[in-house]
């Protein structure tokens, strides 16, 4: 009987088991995303095993039983554009789902960074936003280098609103907005991308077997043992620098942030500008103080605080209140003052800079103001500063292991493969530009991989290039950047269904990442709807075809339907290379739909260059303003 009574128990448990057995979804198939339209449709995911799985859409079922690891997977039909659609999974029901185009937007920093950064150009844009047929899914950040993951942690799909915005990539965003108004359906977009990641860590171990380094780089880091002792040793190291600078810093001990603080003997300096440049090198900490005064209307308000962008951490105060921090060189420094911070009369503005290595700086051409209902005071000028505390060594480094080979594809790509999309948009290379000869190579091959991962060869894969950077040179230099954007030009060329957006004309010399991303989007948006749309568009700047000398002349020849040339009255960034091999800045005139290149002083020109710096200054485009890629006549395609 006691048998009978254990038989039964199991049998009532396996039942009950059987009627609350979940359905498993990956992140990705929730409520509110948005499916591509007219392809066919992967909907997966886990259930017991053999558990038949049926699922419900648009009056219409279908159905599989899972596997013997309760792996399932049913392919929809070719659907069209429309929704709000409802899903039923076995008893998983999913709400607020749109047919449209999906994109994957992927790279480093430029294109992770989110439209609150963005704030200062797209104010109005951001406060007005509120369109449902924009919806973005945002991959969490993590790195595997043992296996391909195949689900995120988290993450869901969100609709454009004022307060989701603010954490979408401006360059996919700008781009999905262009593309959902003139194509008048719904646009989601995947991203995946991560701040200072190099190509080969968003490329699996198959797709880097030419290149043995990485591999073995790759291999290396499976060892989670090394992985923590490398974490914890150099946190340890951190945190002794860091601790003996604060011990070390007069600035701390004394008091130097508050108002009433006396600093009379510090030295002043102009402001934005270096320290250094009067101290000369050390890594350290320094302290700055601005006195402005405020009438008693302007103190009683909030306020918003803006001091460009400083190298490399600050602490900001007023009048002894700590307002914000900014860790690192590249955020800019935004701080909110709220009420009853700031005082009638006499306020300080109290800065503490920690450099960790290179020049300390706050750093010029950006904007540093006080804004106090809608006015500006200008805080450049004169400031006082005084050094904390002088260290005698940089600060240790850290060994970026996110950013190593495969990481980041086995976590945030692979678990995207069963997804269908429209096509990918790239914006990537400023973490590969020491090793630029190598990049085609990889990005071609990561293409390659990419499609084939999707099982579709001929997906669309649209490049951002590397805009302007950096101080310009008075001279025809060498340049790894410049070579990084010509391997993303010859990869637009070589590899099919690809495109490159031509940003040259949009950097900023003295920041990494520019805030102009809404052209960045529009330009990657005009590569789709003239290449995967075949919308009627022109989509590319003057593009370099071939070159012919004439005597002590260079004609550059463009290919058709991007040879129709915006008159100038000079141009600019042209270099021409004599037989002895040395590029010299060469004069450039307009000549029907070509360009003449020459320099008086070299007889047997051989070669041409536009553009080749770090920070160019040319000014070639088309008559509808799209500017021309830099490029090198001795660039093959071979």
């Amino acid at each position: 009987m006691k048998y009978l009574y254990q038989f039964l128990s199991l049998i009532i448990i396996s039942r009950f088991s059987l009627v609350n057995a979940k359905i498993k979804l990956p992140a990705l198939v929730s409520d509110g995303m948005i499916l591509q339209r007219n392809t066919n449709i992967k909907i997966w995911g886990q259930a017991d095993s053999e558990e038949k799985v049926i699922v419900k859409f648009q009056n219409k079922s279908y159905s599989t039983v899972a596997d013997i690891n309760g792996n399932w997977k049913i392919t929809l039909p070719k659907l069209p554009a429309g929704g709000p659609y409802t899903m039923i999974i076995n008893e998983v029901t999913l709400n607020d789902i749109l047919l449209g185009d999906v994109w994957l937007a992927s790279g480093q920093s430029n294109m992770e960074l989110p439209m609150r950064r963005l704030t200062p150009l797209y104010g109005d844009e951001i406060k007005n936003a509120n369109n449902s047929n924009i919806r973005f899914f945002t991959v969490p950040q993590k790195y595997n280098f043992k296996t391909a993951e195949t689900d995120f942690s988290d993450g869901k799909w969100e609709s454009t609103n004022p307060e989701t915005i603010l954490n979408f990539s401006g360059v996919a965003y700008f781009f999905a907005k262009e593309l959902n108004e003139k194509n008048k359906v719904p646009v989601g977009i995947i991203n995946s991308s991560l701040g200072g990641s190099p190509v080969q860590a968003w490329m699996d171990a198959g797709a880097l077997k030419n290149y043995p380094e990485y591999i073995t780089e790759a291999e290396k880091w499976k060892n989670d043992n090394l992985i923590k002792s490398t974490e914890e040793t150099e946190q340890a190291h951190s945190k002794a620098w860091y601790g003996e600078l604060n011990l070390l810093d007069l600035g701390l001990q004394k008091g130097w942030e508050k108002l009433d603080f006396n600093d009379s003997d510090w030295k002043t300096i102009t402001m934005p500008g270096s320290w250094e440049d009067q101290e000369g090198d050390f890594e350290g900490s320094v302290w700055l103080r601005k006195e402005i005064n405020l009438t008693k209307t302007q103190a009683e308000k909030s306020a918003f605080l803006n001091l460009g962008r400083i190298k490399d951490a600050d602490e900001t105060y007023i009048n002894g209140k700590k307002v914000g921090n900014v860790t690192y060189e590249y955020p800019p420094r935004w701080y909110n003052i709220e009420a009853g911070v700031l005082k009638e009369g006499k306020n300080i503005i109290a800065v503490r800079v920690t450099n960790v290595s290179g020049k300390g700086q706050f750093i010029m051409d950006k904007p540093y103001f006080l804004e106090i209902d809608g006015q500006k005071l200008d805080l450049k000028g004169e400031w006082k500063y005084k050094i904390g505390a002088k260290m005698d060594r940089v600060a240790p480094g850290q060994t970026f292991i996110r950013w190593k080979p495969t990481g980041l594809y086995n976590a945030m790509i692979n678990p995207i493969t069963n997804y269908a999309i429209k096509g990918f948009i790239w914006y990537q290379g400023e973490s590969n530009a020491s090793k630029p000869k190598e990049y085609r190579d990889l990005l071609s091959t990561m293409i390659v991989d990419w499609r084939n991962k999707w099982g579709n060869p001929t997906l669309p894969f649209y490049i951002v290039q590397l805009a302007n950077f950096m101080d310009p040179k008075n001279e025809p230099v060498e340049s790894n950047w410049a070579e990084l954007r010509n391997q993303q030009l010859l990869v637009s060329q070589k590899v099919p269904n690809s495109g490159l957006a031509v940003t040259i004309d949009i950097g900023e010399w003295n920041d990494i990442h520019p805030l102009n991303k809404k052209t960045v989007g529009e330009r990657l948006a005009l590569q789709a709807l003239k290449k995967t749309y075949l919308k009627n568009v022109v989509a590319d700047g003057p593009i370099y075809q071939s070159m012919k000398i004439e005597g002590r002349k260079i004609i550059l020849s463009f290919k058709p339907n991007t040879n129709q040339l915006k008159p100038e009255t000079e141009l600019k960034g042209f270099a021409i290379k004599s037989k002895e091999g040395n590029y010299q800045w060469a004069k450039a005139k307009i000549v029907g739909n070509k360009v003449v290149v020459w320099n008086d002083d070299v007889k047997k020109p051989v070669a041409v260059r536009y553009d080749w710096a770090d920070n160019p200054n040319g000014n070639l485009s088309n008559k509808s303003g799209l500017p021309a890629s830099p490029f090198t006549t001795e660039s093959s395609l071979k």
